[in-house]
């Protein structure tokens, strides 16, 4: 989802665009041209709107893909991922730091 049209517009408007898609899907050409008119209405782009689409019908298992709960998920094992590598890393670092200084203890006359 782009992310400035996700904060320009609130879940409540996102929903009611994604509804109103849903509801008026059989009164135009194709699901494209819904969602274009309907765009056009609420001021957002077209590949906006779809991008909502999309992520509603992952929400509801009719595409697949990773829901919000899973991406949300996934961002937030990736971001402990990423701060226990550096922790290794700090330590790992350490751990050379402290032996080094113990061989240089136990060497000097």
């Amino acid at each position: 989802m782009d992310k400035q049209q996700g904060l320009r517009f609130s879940p409540e408007v996102r929903e009611r665009a994604v509804r109103m898609v849903m509801e008026h899907r059989g009164k135009h050409a194709s699901q494209w041209a819904a969602i274009s008119s309907i765009a056009a209405k609420i001021g957002c782009t077209a590949q906006t709107l779809l991008n909502w689409v999309a992520q509603a019908e992952r929400e509801r298992g009719a595409r697949t893909g990773p829901t919000t709960g899973e991406r949300e998920r996934l961002k937030a094992l990736e971001r402990e991922n990423r701060e226990l590598r550096q922790a290794n890393e700090i330590l790992r670092k350490a751990s050379v730091y402290f032996a080094q200084a113990e061989l240089d203890r136990r060497f000097k006359p």
